[in-house]
């Protein structure tokens, strides 16, 4: 795929613009966003994002080559777009476990989209010399993968506590204040310099962030090898996160099978990467270090097996979380918390 540096830095330009309206929308006015107000940016961003594969299929499509790099973006967005809303359970937990008040939740959701966006774009460096220059790394690749989807397949629970050992570290170390004031990192208590609130929470999001990217880029190297379909199907998966996150925070909880829906798209990525390996194979242990003539997943079979797994795992997961709720029970079958009167007359 021959991109110019023009598109790269028209394409690198427009994506700082967009996340600095973000921060200062945000920042002028820190807010819980109305349901409205989440659909009109979640449309607009979804719609952005289909008009830029539309392009990229009709400007940069080579037939004949498995150079649909339109069906490549669309396959590599849905796969980070789906990766990206498992993120948000973990969102929802740390944000939980914190304590943010609503109105600062899109302060912290913006800076760890933003972090996020950082830490995948040096992934996307790093995978794309290491395809360059070492080809036996699509085995490791679809192995990290398979191992993952087997991971979530075995435990499917998300923990409900949102301090990892980073974050607990940083608790033991400095001297962490009682109060929130908007997206200061760093104050002043008593005389001496403390950590705020949402300097965990950042923190927090940052390295989930970087547990998340370790899993998301492998996943899109098994649909496209182009770094610049990587860098803009998750450019377009993280922006209408943060509108995404209000949008469907109670509907999540219905997504009962999302995890194993994931597990069966990543176990799919994984063979796909596999087979794509043993295809072009150098290591001269296997077949003699010659190409092993297996089947190589063509792009147009993967968009549809993505599709087909979402889609299935949706339409399943809320017909049977919506029978449970009228059955009495929690989306995930267990039996609904008893409501006090005070509760009840609230």
């Amino acid at each position: 795929m021959n991109v110019s540096t023009t598109e790269w830095a028209i394409t690198i330009g427009v994506t700082i613009a967009v996340l600095l309206f973000d921060v200062i929308i945000v920042a002028r006015k820190p807010h819980e966003p109305s349901m409205k107000e989440c659909a009109v940016y979640l449309t607009g961003y979804v719609t952005l994002a289909i008009a830029f594969g539309i392009w990229v299929w009709s400007y940069h499509n080579e037939p004949g080559k498995d150079g649909d790099y339109g069906l490549q973006f669309f396959a590599g967005w849905l796969t980070e777009y789906s990766l990206s809303i498992d993120n948000l359970f973990i969102f929802i937990i740390i944000m939980a476990s914190f304590k943010v008040p609503r109105k600062l939740q899109q302060e912290a959701l913006l800076v760890g989209i933003i972090i996020a966006l950082f830490f995948r774009a040096i992934f996307i460096a790093l995978g794309a010399v290491a395809i360059e220059q070492v080809s036996w790394i699509f085995y490791i690749f679809g192995a990290f993968l398979l191992y993952t989807a087997f991971s979530l397949v075995k435990d499917t629970d998300h923990d409900d506590d949102g301090e990892n050992a980073i974050v607990r570290l940083a608790r033991k170390r400095f001297t962490v204040s009682d109060n929130w004031d908007g997206l200061k990192l760093f104050v002043k208590q008593n005389g001496k310099r403390a950590i705020t609130p949402m300097f965990l929470v950042i923190l927090s999001l940052g390295t989930t962030d970087l547990l998340f990217a370790l899993d998301s880029i492998p996943a899109i190297y098994g649909l496209t090898q182009e770094p610049y379909l990587v860098f803009t199907a998750n450019v377009f998966a993280l922006m209408g996160l943060r509108q995404l996150y209000f949008l469907l925070g109670g509907l999540l909880t219905k997504l009962i099978y999302l995890s194993q829906g994931l597990a069966v798209l990543l176990a799919f990525i994984g063979v796909k990467l596999v087979l794509h390996a043993l295809h072009e194979n150098e290591l001269p242990f296997i077949n003699g270090g010659e190409h092993v003539p297996v089947y190589d997943i063509p792009t147009l079979l993967s968009l549809g097996v993505i599709v087909g797994i979402l889609g299935i795992t949706a339409v399943v997961s809320l017909v049977v979380s919506g029978r449970r709720e009228r059955a009495g029970l929690q989306p995930d079958g267990s039996p609904k918390a008893p409501v006090s009167p005070a509760d009840d007359a609230e």
